[in-house]
């Protein structure tokens, strides 16, 4: 067990580079593997779809974060939005064994499903909490599931537990820290670092800062952004890296 946590989140775009040219979850696994991660917060996660597994002749035949998490990971899966032919959701890959997994329903609008997926892993001989978000893309409703999420866990995690609460924040004006941050007394780690959040989206030249890692108990040393030539062919967002140590 090392002294730093490492972690990724990462929008995977339903394993599709942007505007779907391209199934890439193949190109995903491999990347992941090669920044190799103590944990991995992923959204649109593809759970099921059938049509896509007959249109593509590479298709996995496990659901993406199974495929994803294969031998290197443990893997949870919170299932967000149903349809026909399959469903989608968030999802948290861990190095270390994945004590508890509940994902919370903060739907605003009934057109836009969204979850909380979180769950318990140990590390250091300390319970981490590790929160994987992706909020609406309209303002009001992002604001609603902010509150949401900030009474979970003020009502589910104590304040001497570690937290990590990493995702899509759809955030572009930055206002998580006056509904969120502040009141869970979060830190973003590339904020900590860098003096504000990263810029994550497109990926091609990111220019818009949606995607977060904040924390509480724990403190970045490092982050990155994964993005340009490479990786504008697996996702239309940026992944973010950063690896942590225990402030306690």
């Amino acid at each position: 067990m090392t002294d730093t946590l490492s972690l990724v989140t990462y929008n995977i775009h339903k394993g599709f580079s942007q505007f779907n040219r391209r199934l890439t979850v193949h190109d995903l696994r491999d990347r992941l593997r090669h920044l190799n991660p103590d944990l991995v917060f992923l959204q649109e996660v593809q759970g099921l779809h059938q049509q896509h597994a007959q249109k593509h002749a590479n298709w996995p035949a496990q659901s993406q974060h199974e495929f994803l998490a294969d031998s290197v990971w443990n893997a949870t899966y919170g299932q967000n939005v149903l349809y026909d032919h399959g469903h989608h959701g968030n999802a948290i890959l861990s190095r270390y064994p994945i004590e508890t997994s509940h994902n919370q329903d903060v739907t605003h609008l009934s057109f836009e499903r969204r979850g909380l997926l979180h769950t318990q892993i140990q590390w250091q001989g300390q319970i981490v909490h590790c929160v994987c978000a992706h909020l609406s893309l309209l303002a009001r409703s992002r604001k609603w599931q902010m509150a949401a999420l900030a009474e979970e866990i003020d009502r589910l995690v104590p304040h001497d537990q570690p937290l990590i609460i990493a995702g899509d924040f759809n955030d572009w004006r930055n206002h998580a820290s006056e509904h969120l941050a502040d009141r869970l007394h979060l830190t973003e780690v590339f904020d900590h670092l860098a003096g504000r959040p990263a810029r994550s989206f497109p990926v091609a030249l990111p220019m818009l800062r949606l995607d977060r890692i904040y924390v509480r108990g724990l403190k970045a040393v490092r982050a990155d952004v994964h993005y340009g030539a490479g990786w504008s062919k697996i996702s239309d967002h940026a992944a973010l890296r950063c690896e942590l140590v225990l402030t306690g």
